[in-house]
């Protein structure tokens, strides 16, 4: 914590004041997504946005066109759902009951845990991958943790909570942080982390990972590129696009209507009557 002090990042989601709401926002935006990357988004988002009723108060599609580029546009849904649900069940507040915040659509283990430790400053393990491989490196003594997270992660994450909710809660950010700044995937800097003396995987002499590969996800060519060249037509658009022009923007028509059946699937695409189609109202 010591170490978090002197080299966090300046996030606007963890400045005084910054409210329940902007850190629920940054959390569904930071899923499987960079900070340079969800920065812009998530100050636009915010300034149309500023409570969970102005965003309940919009159609569902005002959500995906303002998700822009970042990437899992389902998350801007879930995101929309948990806010009308707020506004239904907790007269427009973020909960700060733990419980509650796992009943929020689209708020998961991770996502309940984050919130209720850095809003509200509470007791919980807040486990990403940076956390797990933070984790796994210095309690456990190897290079990578397993590919999917566990139960024993989650275990081991609460065995190293400190017992003090609120120095529980400045932990559990530090640690994060230490995984996102030191303790990277690729190329860990030792020479500066601040538990190095202290880290099982350094002192066994840092071994190198030795279980199943580790494959990079691709984009290129695949369904979910055909899904975000139709999203982008569709937040472009202002009024309700027809197929052909959708038509255009993939070659290959089988994935082409493959990615826009699974679109409509996900409740991301509404189709209209005449093969026009929009993002939902």
């Amino acid at each position: 914590m010591t170490w978090y002090d002197a080299n966090k990042r300046v996030l606007p989601w963890r400045e005084p004041g910054a409210g329940a709401w902007a850190v629920m926002v940054s959390e569904f935006m930071l899923q499987q997504t960079p900070v340079n990357r969800v920065l812009p988004a998530y100050q636009r988002w915010l300034e149309r946005w500023p409570t969970p009723a102005d965003l309940a108060a919009e159609a569902p599609g005002e959500a995906v066109r303002a998700w822009d580029r970042l990437g899992y546009p389902r998350r801007a849904l879930r995101l929309h759902a948990a806010a009308q649900a707020i506004v239904e069940r907790h007269g427009g507040a973020v909960p700060d009951d733990h419980a509650a915040l796992l009943a929020l659509p689209g708020v998961g283990t991770y996502t309940a845990a984050a919130i209720a430790s850095f809003a509200f400053g509470q007791r919980h393990a807040v486990v990403d991958t940076n956390v797990r491989r933070v984790l796994a490196r210095s309690l456990t003594g190897v290079a990578q943790p397993a590919i999917s997270p566990t139960a024993a992660d989650q275990r081991l994450a609460v065995s190293a909570l400190p017992a003090d909710e609120p120095t529980a809660a400045r932990w559990a950010v530090a640690s994060m942080e230490l995984g996102a700044l030191v303790c990277t995937a690729r190329t860990p800097n030792c020479a500066d982390c601040p538990i190095r003396p202290h880290c099982a995987w350094v002192l066994a002499g840092s071994p190198p990972y030795d279980g199943p590969p580790r494959r990079g996800q691709t984009y290129e060519g695949t369904d979910r590129q055909a899904r975000g060249r139709l999203l982008a037509v569709l937040r472009a658009a202002t009024t309700p696009v027809p197929k052909s022009t959708l038509d255009t923007t993939w070659p290959h028509a089988p994935q082409r209507e493959r990615a826009l059946d699974g679109l409509v699937s996900d409740g991301l695409v509404e189709p209209l009557p005449n093969a026009h189609y929009r993002l939902p109202t």
